[in-house]
């Protein structure tokens, strides 16, 4: 028999991608981060910077790093390599931790912002739409980096681990990928948002809630759920292109 196939994903321009989320008037927006505001994983990006520069020691980087090679040879979940990339600080201060994050994010991640997106985030926080950050990704990264897009910290869901006395433990509390963040979204309130933005297919979930939802700079996975569920998709210019 033969496979049927979808055609292929619409891709939206710039002018289309502005005028559909206009044209839907969102009350409620939802946006993944990495890859999806910014190229990359800044999630791993931090876990790669914290062993060169000795914020993790020897041992915790020896074993994080062994756990993300078998991540990569598909021995080790998305679901456990996104937890035990926040449980490896365990032990740090959370000051020392939103300080570190604070300073890759402005060495790396800022000047890869995507200027579309930002000024899309810019454009809805002046209309008043209610922005929410889901990522797999660490909560001080994403807490830090959602602020620049004026998403504050209390609509940010992201991998976290419990504080105490200031403390980071290895005690996870959140680590929304796949279904995961489909369900931080409906323990928050948010069952019916009108958009959602994400890049991956870790993101389906949360896309499939969405009145509209709206593929960034989709991996290939994406690409093709996208084309089958009829998603146009959109990929953001390059910071200075």
């Amino acid at each position: 028999m033969q496979q049927v196939t979808s055609p292929p994903a619409e891709v939206f321009d710039s002018a289309r991608f502005l005028h559909a989320i206009a044209a839907l008037q969102p009350k409620v927006a939802v946006f993944d981060c990495d890859g999806t505001l910014w190229p990359g994983d800044a999630g791993v990006g931090f876990m790669r910077w914290s062993m060169s520069c000795g914020l993790l020691s020897r041992d915790a980087s020896n074993w994080l790093d062994d756990r993300y090679r078998a991540y990569l040879r598909g021995e080790v979940s998305e679901l456990a390599i996104c937890s035990e990339m926040v449980q490896v600080y365990r032990g740090l201060r959370e000051q020392e931790l939103r300080r570190a994050v604070g300073e890759f994010f402005e060495r790396t991640v800022r000047p890869q912002i995507f200027p579309e997106m930002f000024r899309l985030c810019e454009s809805l926080v002046r209309d008043g739409v209610e922005l929410w950050a889901v990522s797999s990704t660490n909560r001080w990264m994403v807490e830090h980096a959602a602020a620049e897009f004026g998403i504050p910290a209390d609509r940010v869901l992201a991998a976290s681990v419990r504080v105490d006395n200031g403390v980071a433990t290895d005690v996870l509390t959140d680590a929304p990928t796949d279904e995961g963040k489909a369900i931080a979204l409906r323990r928050m309130g948010v069952t019916h948002p009108d958009a959602v933005f994400g890049n991956s297919i870790h993101d389906a979930a949360m896309l499939l809630m969405a009145r509209q939802a709206f593929p960034v700079n989709p991996t290939p996975a994406l690409l093709e759920f996208s084309a089958s569920h009829g998603w146009p998709v959109f990929h953001p210019q390059p910071a200075n292109h």
